[in-house]
């Protein structure tokens, strides 16, 4: 089996897997909630803190000069890193939620009207639902979904059917957190703009597992989090094209944002800053920042490669208990991602992963905010195993031999 990562030597740098859970050694595959945070991340954080402290933007002393300039260089790494046209693209905010919310009230608020469509996915995150329900009641817009294959990809026929010019904003997902899909936003993005429209981009799963580029995408917006990609929790960035920089209104207002203010009136700075109201998460930002160098020198083309080679092998593994086990998703690695969910049949989801736990083994378990996509499936809930940088063969070895003792029981 080729190797594209030295696994010893990531693994040297995540202390947390030297942990024994239940006199075990822990097995973690719960990235798609939280990936664990490599010594490199945890230091720029502390050092900022300990040594290099001090708020941004307005101060002339040199620690806010210097902590400007930290600042102001993350947001520059990132934007390289999505191969955004500018920094002045890369707005940053506190995780994927918010910045979709962002969205829907900044951008969805001023553009929608009565008779427009909003077209989601049945496999859609809650946070890309719920504010757009939200201003679908403030607008009068109207939220039309599209369904999956029995494969679980989407239905890109459904798709090309309800893309009319009604259609003013498509918000989708570009993998999916439980079927581990992966959608052409590109093929979309080209549909909607046909029509005048404009693709708004869930990237939760998708930014820390594959290269990305915004411009290649031709997307409009882009969000994603950072403690999903080896950052800190609390910080997340929306990526805007410049064209529609103007288009969104900052739904938040303080200081920070603003160039001037009267009793009577007030001018927004130029953006990014007017969308970052208030003192930002600094530290978590240099902690982004971190994360995107340790990512790129491992090169994402090589974590997307890792990943489909233990995806493909723990499909093989799952495989051997049909009839026991349903797994769920698309079957060709090509076009999902190393998020795997399945149930083992007569047990609830949470009782299996309990067993997990007990053999030392992290998933997650429940409806993983995706109820409208679990009521198409027909099932309660589901086991979720996703992978990481920092799994290894052995580790789905080790999940599919504890399964085989959960269903052997199961059976007896």
């Amino acid at each position: 089996m080729m190797c594209f990562l030295n696994i010893n030597e990531i693994r040297k740098d995540f202390p947390i897997l030297e942990r024994k859970i239940r006199g075990k050694s822990l097995v973690y595959l719960d990235s798609a909630a939280s990936s664990l945070k490599p010594i490199q991340v945890v230091e720029a954080i502390r050092e900022f803190y300990l040594i290099e402290y001090s708020n941004i933007h307005r101060g002339v002393h040199y620690l806010s000069q210097s902590a400007t300039s930290r600042y102001e260089e993350s947001r520059e790494k990132i934007a390289k890193f999505i191969n955004a046209h500018s920094s002045e693209e890369i707005i940053f905010t506190y995780g994927t939620t918010d910045s979709l919310n962002m969205l829907a009230y900044g951008y969805g608020l001023r553009v929608l009207k009565p008779g427009d469509k909003i077209l989601l996915t049945i496999m859609e995150h809650h946070s890309n639902i719920l504010p757009w329900m939200y201003i679908s009641t403030l607008t009068g817009a109207k939220i039309d979904y599209i369904d999956i294959t029995d494969e679980g990809e989407i239905d890109y026929d459904e798709l090309d059917e309800k893309i009319n010019e009604k259609t003013k904003i498509v918000s989708i997902t570009h993998m999916s957190n439980v079927l581990g899909t992966i959608i052409d936003v590109k093929k979309i993005a080209k549909k909607i703009h046909e029509v005048g429209g404009v693709i708004i981009v869930d990237g939760a799963q998708s930014v820390p597992h594959m290269p990305i580029n915004v411009r290649e995408l031709e997307i409009d917006f882009l969000a994603f989090s950072g403690h999903k990609m080896l950052g800190p929790t609390g910080i997340g960035v929306l990526w805007i094209k410049r064209d529609l920089l103007d288009d969104m209104h900052p739904p938040r207002l303080g200081g920070g944002s603003i160039r001037d203010v009267t009793l009577d009136d007030f001018t927004f700075l130029d953006p990014p800053h007017r969308f970052e109201a208030g003192t930002p998460n600094i530290a978590g930002v240099i902690g982004l920042a971190r994360a995107v160098e340790y990512l790129e020198k491992i090169g994402m083309n090589n974590v997307r490669r890792h990943e489909e080679e233990l995806t493909s092998y723990a499909l093989k593994e799952l495989d051997r208990f049909k009839g026991q086990i349903d797994v769920y998703g698309p079957s060709s690695v090509s076009i999902r991602g190393g998020i795997i969910a399945f149930n083992v049949k007569g047990l609830d989801p949470n009782m299996v992963g309990g067993l997990l736990d007990s053999f030392g083994i992290a998933v997650r378990t429940g409806k993983h905010c995706a109820h409208p996509l679990h009521q198409r499936l027909s099932i309660d809930g589901s086991v979720r195993a996703s992978i990481y940088i920092y799994n290894t063969k052995e580790e789905i070895a080790l999940l599919t031999s504890a399964l085989e003792e959960i269903t052997n029981a199961t059976i007896r």
